[in-house]
């Protein structure tokens, strides 16, 4: 193998006997450890000399989250910079405030300069920017039809159906059967409205994660024998105005806002 680019090709390197000589609990770990750069082949007691020679410098080492934040952010800013802000207003559903764009998010302003940096009250992380660049840039700006869908109708590429079940709709689930009051927190911190129920829900709430992107969320509580129910639903023009993979990360970093919120009320 002339590189090493994932742990599975340095666990075959290793003598699987997860002896936690080297500091971690098995041989896998030691393997994830190794391809993120916090641990090097030499640590491992029972690796021959020769083995960490022909294979040390091969090793291609994983970029962190940080590093792979910042080569997808580079090109979204510098796409940024060509944009003429005045011209986006009406598109976006933003404001204008001087030479900057201000977009709601959940309710709360996200103030975007020509460069692409931004700033909020809410904490900002990767879940969040890269979508919100993305709507600046990519957005069609076209009008919401009114008509509801799931979101397997907006992709047809079966894993982000599949990874959008899983990473959150199942969890979102979970959460809101955990803590009810999720639900109205949603209302009153988001900006969230309850609207005439929906496909048969007992709740029907929607949220704006983006001017143009609302997003229906429908509870049904578990009664008897029927466990809950909780889908979320986009408008038909949700793809128009952001890319798929987009909209599914910004579904994932508002799951993660939920979870925080409702930690430290179950904490309490």
């Amino acid at each position: 193998m002339s590189q090493l680019n994932n742990p599975l090709e340095i666990y075959k390197l290793l003598p699987k006997s997860n002896c936690k000589q080297c500091g971690v609990p098995t041989c896998l770990a030691f393997a994830a450890e190794v391809i993120k750069g916090q641990k090097r082949l030499a640590e491992c007691p029972h690796l021959k000399s020769n083995i960490i020679e022909e294979f040390d410098g091969k090793i291609i080492r994983q970029a962190t989250p940080e590093e792979q934040l910042q080569q997808i952010l580079v090109p979204l800013k510098r796409d940024v910079v060509k944009l003429d802000f005045s011209a986006l207003e009406q598109r976006l559903g933003a404001a204008l405030s001087g030479d900057k764009l201000i977009i709601k998010c959940l309710g709360k302003d996200f103030t975007v300069d020509s460069e692409g940096t931004m700033i909020s009250d809410c904490h900002i992380n990767e879940w969040v920017t890269v979508p919100l660049l993305n709507y600046i840039i990519h957005s069609a700006g076209k009008d919401l039809s009114g008509k509801w869908v799931p979101f397997r109708e907006l992709s047809k590429e079966t894993i982000w159906n599949s990874y959008f079940e899983h990473k959150f709709e199942k969890p979102l689930k979970q959460l809101t059967d955990t803590y009810p009051d999720l639900i109205e927190d949603m209302i009153c911190i988001f900006n969230g409205k309850q609207v005439e129920n929906s496909f048969s829900s007992d709740i029907s709430l929607v949220l704006h994660p983006l001017p143009k992107l609302p997003m229906l969320i429908c509870y049904t509580k578990a009664e008897e024998d029927l466990e809950s129910k909780l889908n979320v639903f986009f408008d038909t023009s949700a793809e128009d105005n952001l890319n798929i993979d987009s909209i599914y990360r910004l579904c994932v970093g508002i799951l993660m806002m939920f979870q925080k919120i409702a930690s430290r009320h179950i904490s309490h």
